[in-house]
């Protein structure tokens, strides 16, 4: 199949570029949901075979994932998974502190009663549901993930920065991904419905330092939750190789 400028869907959309952000969404949502391997090369005929598409809008999805950082790109040598690290993670999170105090403080400063409304709503609806999966207790609840993020989302829609809303949303998917590979169902003991309430309370009550101080405070906390786990994960590697040698 070839594409030209006739090759148009019903709505005017040229197929090629439709095809290509399909393949984007799908690849994505693997990237970020922990079903690839990290570090692996993800070469355009492997996506291709996979994802069933051709080689052009495969293409372009990789080069889009690659400038958000998902994708990592070696000259003449293709893409490869972006490795997960303590580092990064650290790093990661520092920034996202740094974005989302100046997000929520402005978003506080200039609250409005639809605002309010909707944090209130998001809150209750996240409170309605479980946070684990019905089907296995180990791994977090798809639609908890999405009553999450929109938790997070609301809190700082009022800060009238759409590019600060987006820096903080992009490092808010580089977060999942360290929290679905590291499978944070498990491990430190916490009350994590308590921890969105203590913050939409203070960002109600006008209360910036303390719905900060909350908002930081989680965002520690379920990186710690997910260091631990990378440490489990480097250990088991490093006995594994002593392990095969004893046999």
């Amino acid at each position: 199949m070839t594409y030209g400028a006739a090759n148009l869907n019903g709505d005017g959309t040229d197929s090629k570029s439709t095809l290509a952000s399909t393949v984007y969404h799908q690849l994505r949502g693997d990237l970020l949901g922990g079903a690839l391997e990290t570090e692996s090369k993800l070469r355009v005929e492997w996506v291709v075979s996979k994802y069933g598409a051709g080689a052009s809008p495969v293409r372009e999805a990789l080069n889009r994932l690659a400038s958000e950082g998902l994708l990592g790109r070696h000259d003449q040598r293709g893409f490869f998974i972006m490795p997960v690290s303590a580092t990064e993670l650290e790093e990661l999170t520092r920034t996202r502190c740094w974005l989302e105090e100046r997000a929520l403080r402005e978003s506080i400063a200039h609250r409005t009663a639809a605002w309010e409304e909707q944090l209130v709503l998001a809150l209750h609806r996240l409170g309605r549901a479980s946070r684990l999966s019905p089907q296995n207790q180990s791994s977090l609840n798809p639609d908890w993930e999405k009553l999450h993020r929109i938790f997070h989302r609301v809190l700082i829609s009022a800060c009238r920065s759409q590019w600060l809303e987006g820096f903080c949303d992009q490092l808010s998917d580089h977060a999942y991904r360290y929290r679905q590979m590291a499978n944070d169902g498990e491990g430190i003991p916490r009350d994590d419905f308590g921890e969105h309430r203590l913050i939409a309370e203070c960002a109600l009550d006008g209360n910036a330092d303390g719905a900060v101080e909350a908002l930081i405070e989680h965002y520690q906390l379920t990186a710690a939750m997910c260091m631990e786990r990378l440490k489990q994960d480097e250990d088991s590697k490093a006995v594994a190789p002593a392990e095969r040698a004893r046999r």
